[in-house]
């Protein structure tokens, strides 16, 4: 008993109630009282991960490795890398490590999680509701209870998908300041699909981070380049009789479409709309004025 509690690192008392669970639900472990007693498996039975095959081994490590820098994900790779067939341990072994996930950008330090991610990971695994102190962008903080039905990361943020009272909502868990979690399940949404929501939020998103959308004639050869700098919130349209292809471009206001446009003025035109033209000739005037011949 003090073996299996060590080693699955509980208590004793823990590691038994388990172990007559197991009994119960029909596992063939039996126990043996006096010295040299203990729990067996019936007929020398081993547990271990054998109903996987060995490609199967591999994709599990190959997923797994990815987040082995954290102790928890080290330790349940050591412990399943025991548990595999010894025929299998080696190439999972090697496939755990095969793999490295950067997600921080270039040209731009690591951000470290955010301090309450832990607490929401373990609220949604349990599924329990939250009471969050959330301070929203351009609003007061203030508490809430929420249901949390998932986590997504999106490069170096993360984002909680909860419903509320007022409906499905999508907290930055960088603006959490506090999570308290409670003994009360979460509310879950027939027929709720984590992906399918994300998508359904992207939308929204989009929709608010870029309001300002212009309409540009641009060359041929620079729609590339855009599609490179401005990435999705490029969208190509067709060529005109002249040759330019007609783009339009998604920004966050006027006055930052055209300074993110102004650097490929001799390839393109502002069709509109005006305000970005008007931001357009005032940053040709101060260009003009800072560096224009004297």
């Amino acid at each position: 008993m003090a073996e299996v509690a060590q080693e699955l690192e509980i208590s004793p008392r823990t590691a038994r109630r388990d172990l007559e669970a197991l009994a119960i639900a029909g596992v063939p472990v039996y126990s043996q009282a006096g010295r040299g007693g203990g729990w067996s498996l019936v007929g020398g039975a081993r547990t271990d991960l054998s109903g996987l095959t060995a490609a199967e081994a591999r994709a599990l490590f190959l997923v797994a490795g990815p987040g082995a820098a954290t102790p928890d994900v080290k330790a349940a790779l050591r412990k399943l890398v025991r548990a595999l067939p010894e025929t299998f341990r080696a190439s999972a072994e090697s496939a755990g490590g095969a793999v490295i996930i950067d997600a921080s950008d270039w040209d731009r330090l690591p951000v470290d999680p955010p301090p309450h991610l832990g607490a929401l990971q373990q609220a949604v695994v349990e599924g329990v509701q939250v009471r969050l102190h959330y301070a929203g962008r351009d609003k007061e903080p203030g508490e809430r209870t929420v249901h949390p039905l998932g986590l997504v990361a999106k490069r170096q943020t993360w984002y909680l998908i909860a419903d509320t009272d007022a409906g499905m909502r999508t907290f930055r868990v960088s603006r959490v300041r506090a999570v308290v979690l409670s003994d009360q399940p979460v509310r879950r949404p027939a027929g709720f699909d984590l992906a399918e929501t994300w998508q359904t939020v992207l939308s929204t998103l989009d929709e608010r981070r870029t309001p300002c959308k212009a309409t540009v004639l641009a060359e041929p050869g620079i729609v590339g380049v855009l599609h490179g700098v401005l990435g999705t919130r490029v969208t190509v349209g067709d060529a005109g009789d002249d040759g330019r292809v007609t783009v339009e471009v998604r920004g966050h206001s006027a006055h930052m479409v055209a300074a993110e446009l102004a650097g490929f003025a001799d390839h393109l035109e502002v069709v509109a709309p005006d305000a970005v033209r008007s931001h357009l000739a005032h940053l040709g005037g101060r260009l003009s004025d800072r560096y224009g011949r004297r």
